[in-house]
């Protein structure tokens, strides 16, 4: 709920006039680009990166990302090819970088292995992004080399792969950060859960949300509910528990990010899909994650 409630306070600070378009663009962008990056790489640095790495749980989230993709993709086939690529990347793409650290730090107090997390997610989340616009836009598209090109730059240039590679590194090197420089890196980290979330409720529009409630609620379903109950228990056979389990439901079963929005309507698309979707996982999601995370509890596994 706490989460929740700033993600209210920025809708309210927007629809009175307190915060504007332009300024939420420009807060989620230095979120993104620079707050949210130095604190994972923040809480790499902190922690024991080689004792915090699972191949296996990278592997998991990939195969995860993957069928996830293509079940989505299968679904969209029953529906307007118009709609067939917002659909798809609406609901498999988390806001895992974003809520996901915020989820984290509510309840452990740092985002622990969220950036294993994230490792074996977010480029892949992008790659699928970029093939499946550009093929499915308007018009009818095609992936050429220089799509491509700029698709391997988009991953290589991430600011939050960027992030969590720097941490890596400096924690491998076991270079100390010095007292100044640290206290510098956690002011600044502490901006992006509070900044972020003022700035993504700043960002919801619920009169798209209307335009297409059909295709946006069977999308939103399967974000929140259908791949957590599918791939929760797989999580729970191997062994997962505590602080990793937590993550990997962050990955599942959080909101669809607003970089969906954002791609869908740079690359052509209408982007009222993927606006709608945001906006209803967003404000569903206070009531399913909380209600994942009570049976988890109520099961003894976190």
């Amino acid at each position: 709920m706490p989460v929740f409630l700033m993600m209210v306070l920025g809708y309210l600070l927007r629809r009175t006039g307190r915060i504007a378009e332009e300024f939420a663009d420009k807060l989620n962008t230095f979120v993104f680009k620079i707050a949210l990056p130095v604190q994972l790489f923040e809480d790499v640095v902190t922690s024991n990166f080689q004792e915090l790495w699972d191949g296996g749980v990278v592997l998991f989230c990939l195969t995860a990302t993957i069928i996830s993709i293509l079940v989505m993709l299968g679904l969209s086939m029953l529906g307007k090819k118009s709609l067939r690529a917002e659909f798809t990347q609406a609901g498999y793409r988390s806001s895992q970088a974003l809520l996901g650290t915020a989820l984290m730090q509510n309840i452990y107090g740092q985002n622990g292995p969220l950036a294993l997390i994230l490792i074996g997610s977010v480029p892949l989340y992008n790659v699928a992004a970029v093939l499946l616009l550009t093929l499915m836009a308007p018009g009818g598209g095609h992936l050429d080399r220089k799509t491509m090109k700029k698709t391997l730059r988009g991953i290589a240039g991430n600011p939050i792969i960027l992030g969590i590679l720097a941490g890596v590194v400096w924690s491998l090197l076991g270079i100390p950060l010095p007292a100044m420089a640290e206290r510098t890196v956690s002011n600044l980290a502490a901006t992006a859960t509070p900044l972020g979330l003022i700035a993504l409720g700043a960002s919801i529009d619920l009169k798209k949300a209307a335009a297409l409630w059909k295709p946006t609620a069977v999308c939103s379903a399967f974000k929140l509910v259908v791949f957590v109950a599918l791939f929760l228990p797989v999580a729970i056979h191997l062994g997962y528990r505590e602080e990793l389990l937590v993550a990997i439901l962050v990955m599942l079963g959080s909101p669809t990010t607003v970089s969906c929005f954002t791609m869908a309507r740079s690359m052509g698309h209408d982007g009222v899909l993927s606006a709608g979707t945001v906006m209803m996982t967003t404000v569903c999601s206070a009531f399913t994650f909380t209600g994942w995370l009570y049976l988890l509890r109520a099961m003894g596994l976190v």
